[in-house]
């Protein structure tokens, strides 16, 4: 695995009296691919909310580059995320913004640059998602693949170490969500970016991933590590082996959000 600059320490994360996930430790290595998935309530999305500062776990750790974000407060806090860029499930575009202003607005927030470098950066991300020529357009104007296009060109508006993805193909069509995993490869290899990505969708995980982790709502631990057609082919673990070839076999075979 390449040097880690993400790690997760004996991480908990309650609600009330009900755990969701405990001492759950793992890494990501710089330029990874890394995918979270497991069956549906097993806390992928939680653990993501957890490693993007949105969520202060029970007990435990997450280091980012080296720096611990879950003891970080204020500037230093908000200094370690921004090396992360976000891309939520719904891709949570503004309806009143064109993607141009979209992707424009991370860089007011958060820069000090002039409104023709925030427009011509703006530009050269939705160029790298093949979004040239829809500046302009509304996210009502645009199909779902392309509003989650425009969501990934706005997590990249501060050129961001590791870009988060929340169920990036949720609700495409199988053509649009194979395009969409070529648009992360393509990112992957060009820019060096690390990903972080929640998803459900086997086909994507094949194509995508270098290595998974995969959570387990009884044992609310992680249950496999490795590459995904590794798990598949050769788990010592029975209900990882059918979950990655969807067969039945009780509620651990599930594969659901």
């Amino acid at each position: 695995m390449p040097e880690p600059i993400i790690r997760v320490e004996e991480l908990t994360a309650r609600y009330g009296g009900r755990t969701v996930f405990d001492r759950v430790s793992f890494e990501v290595g710089r330029g990874e691919v890394f995918v979270i998935l497991g069956g549906s309530g097993c806390g992928k999305s939680t653990l993501l909310k957890h490693m993007i500062g949105l969520y202060t776990p029970f007990s435990g750790h997450i280091w980012i580059d080296g720096e611990d974000v879950t003891g970080a407060e204020g500037d230093a806090k908000r200094a370690i995320l921004s090396k992360l860029g976000v891309m939520y499930q719904s891709g949570a575009l503004f309806g009143s913004m064109t993607l141009l202003e979209n992707v424009m607005l991370p860089m007011e927030e958060f820069t000090d640059l002039p409104p023709d470098a925030r427009s011509l950066i703006a530009r050269t991300k939705l160029k790298m998602v093949q979004l040239e020529g829809f500046e302009d357009f509304m996210p009502a104007e645009i199909s779902g693949g392309m509003k989650k296009r425009a969501a990934i060109a706005r997590a990249m508006a501060l050129d961001p170490e590791i870009l988060f993805l929340d169920e990036p193909s949720a609700g495409l069509d199988p053509i649009t969500s194979a395009e969409l995993d070529q648009t992360i490869l393509e990112l992957s290899r060009n820019l060096g970016v690390t990903f972080v990505i929640v998803t459900h969708e086997l086909p994507s995980i094949y194509t995508i991933a270098d290595r998974v982790i995969m959570l387990d709502k009884e044992t609310k631990g992680i249950v496999a590590t490795g590459p995904p057609a590794e798990l598949r082919d050769r788990s010592d673990n029975p209900w990882v082996r059918r979950f990655f070839r969807r067969e039945a076999g009780g509620e651990a075979a599930e594969v659901s959000a």
